[in-house]
């Protein structure tokens, strides 16, 4: 799974975005700016591709610690040398159950591409543009597991709430265990 986000290269040109004439996208990119995700989510792939592939196949999280092989050698990476080398926070939110739900009701009139408030699990094309580019984004780098991308779930919907209204978040735990459990990637 991990490795579809190596092979399909899900990285963004922030520069290139902040060079577009839509007005409407350069928020959402900043907000995410905003949240440290630039590094990580920036990070060129041309780099060992094939060995970074095999890590994402290979690799599971227990307890804390990136579990992995490379051409059969056992790698271990633990959480914060994982964050510390993509450069993630690591204060914040762990748990998206705790954006503040004033800030949950905002983003339902919000990110609604009409006058109603959209569900919090809805489909992407009830989305403002801008959003349903936010949550292609966070389906395909932070969550990235089997399922449809056209349905936004309730985590996806909380996190894109989060990064909106600039919400500190501890992306050290949330990207590790949201995108792959505790059990692998």
């Amino acid at each position: 799974m991990a490795s579809s986000l190596i092979s399909s290269s899900h990285h963004i040109d922030f520069d290139s975005v902040f060079s577009m004439e839509d007005a409407s996208l350069a928020p959402v990119f900043e907000s995410l700016i905003a949240t440290g995700l630039k590094e990580f989510l920036g990070c060129p792939t041309i780099f060992y591709e094939a060995a970074l592939t095999e890590f994402f196949a290979n690799g599971s999280v227990r307890n804390g610690v990136v579990v992995s092989t490379i051409r059969g050698t056992a790698v271990e990476i633990s959480e914060s040398v994982f964050a510390t080398t993509f450069e993630l926070p690591s204060e914040g939110l762990t748990d998206l159950s705790d954006v503040p739900k004033d800030l949950v009701f905002d983003a339902r009139s919000l990110f609604s591409d009409s006058k109603e408030q959209v569900s919090i699990s809805c489909l992407k094309k009830e989305l403002k543009i801008e959003y349903r580019l936010l949550h292609d984004i966070m389906a395909k780098t932070i969550y990235v597991k089997a399922g449809s991308f056209d349905a936004v779930t309730r985590d996806r919907f909380m996190l894109m709430t989060a990064i909106t209204f600039d919400v500190k978040i501890n992306w050290s735990t949330i990207w590790c265990f949201e995108s792959y459990g505790d059990t692998g990637f």
